[in-house]
């Protein structure tokens, strides 16, 4: 069996299924298990910490690890800094069958950065059958220095082990997703996969392949770079928080048709909401106007804001995302309008509202399909979306220890 530690809604579990392989997953969260019970995957619900590693002994040819990063990402409170040499000993300490746990637990700053120690504990014991043949594993960048170590006792018990930093975008992810990786193998050289992608593309030729370019978000969302996405109406009023922008009835026909995708961008009429202010459609007053997506489309183009932060990530619709990552900010990853020219709008043009991303985007552009059957509220989606590998890049890491090829017409993203 292949198996995978903090298996999450499933982004590695996808990848095997499209590469025509199943792994069995170990996972806590509760709306995790749900979305891949729903997907059709193997799952065990367990506390990977606590779950026992003798029902895999004699059984195991590979196992991947993602283990949480909350206590490591820029996106947190980084308390996982604090804890490395805890997390180092732990690691040490299992790799020659000594655990010291719950000791070193005691004086963590937080309790999830132990959790990163935990492979070894599975590796060590499963090294005493010979096994896995192979292991994949990923983090934020900040876990390098820690999957160095694992790669130091890999060699050791005979595995050929490769680690770095791979950035999504080159394998067509389109996201920036920076990613501290390990791969190890006891029957081949474990190596990075080639790129198949890069920032400008590069023609074939006698020195390689040539590689694409990046995938942008609107390539991976269906859209055009001046599309309006349709407003996602959320509890107390529309995007902003403010007063409800859609007439009664119309706004859950919009939001239902754009959750569903079955929504076009370039032919849906949006009603806009009263104004005494010209618009680019010619009315003024009180009287309600109806702007057609396209109208000034030309001066207005769409990015995507990370968060509302000063430092925001912020990119274009013809760029890749950046790192997408939510939690306690599942709300403020928002489609922000730019001018789409130096000249920008007109003095009197209404400037269109920012909008919310919802989950199906999100998953898109985690290449995830546009059906993937995401369970729980708004909220835990978007936890599960952001805390997953994004499958294209999982298969990519998968397809060499499985010997298996890889086509990107494997992935259907916007359909």
């Amino acid at each position: 069996m292949i198996l995978d530690l903090f298996a999450g809604p499933g982004g590695w579990s996808h990848a095997l299924t499209v590469l025509g392989v199943r792994d069995i997953g170990l996972e806590w969260d509760h709306w995790a298990c749900k979305t891949r019970a729903a997907a059709g995957q193997l799952t065990v619900r367990t506390d990977v910490a606590m779950y026992p590693v003798w029902p895999f002994a004699g059984r195991t040819y590979g196992l991947i690890a993602s283990p949480p990063c909350q206590a490591w990402s820029m996106a947190g409170k980084r308390l996982g800094l604090l804890d490395q040499p805890l997390v180092h000993q732990a690691v040490a300490d299992l790799a020659q069958g000594r655990d010291t746990r719950e000791h070193l637990l005691a004086s963590c700053q937080d309790a999830r950065s132990l959790l990163a120690a935990e492979p070894m504990r599975y590796l060590a014991a499963l090294n005493q059958h010979g096994e896995p043949e192979w292991v994949a594993m990923e983090e934020v960048p900040d876990v390098l220095p820690l999957w160095k170590q694992y790669a130091a006792i890999l060699r050791r018990w005979g595995f050929s082990v490769w680690t770095g930093i791979l950035n999504a975008a080159d394998y067509g992810v389109p996201q920036t997703r920076r990613r501290a990786i390990l791969l190890a193998s006891r029957v081949r050289r474990a190596e990075p996969p080639e790129p198949t992608h890069a920032q400008a593309a590069e023609p074939e030729s006698l020195f390689g392949p040539g590689r694409a370019q990046w995938v942008s978000m609107a390539t991976a969302l269906g859209w055009g770079a001046t599309d309006r996405p349709v407003p996602t109406v959320c509890a107390g009023g529309g995007p902003g928080g403010g007063p409800e922008p859609f007439p009664s009835g119309s706004r859950k026909t919009l939001t239902d048709a754009r959750d569903r995708g079955t929504w076009t961008p370039r032919a849906t009429r949006i009603p806009a909401p009263k104004t005494k202010h010209p618009t680019t459609a010619g009315t003024r007053d009180d009287h309600p106007v109806e702007e057609a997506v396209t109208a000034g489309a030309h001066r207005w183009s769409w990015s995507l804001r990370s968060n509302n932060q000063a430092n925001a990530t912020i990119r274009s619709l013809s760029e890749p995302a950046g790192t997408l990552f939510f939690g306690h900010r599942a709300n403020e990853c928002v489609w922000v309008p730019e001018p789409a020219t130096p000249a920008g709008a007109q003095a009197d043009e209404t400037v269109p509202e920012s909008i919310r991303i919802t989950a199906r985007e999100a998953g898109l552009l985690q290449t995830f399909p546009a059906g993937y059957p995401w369970a729980g509220n708004k909220g835990q989606q978007f936890s599960q979306i952001g805390n997953a590998v994004p499958p294209l890049l999982a298969a990519h890491l998968l397809a060499p220890h499985l010997q298996l090829p890889l086509s990107p017409d494997d992935f259907t993203l916007a359909a």
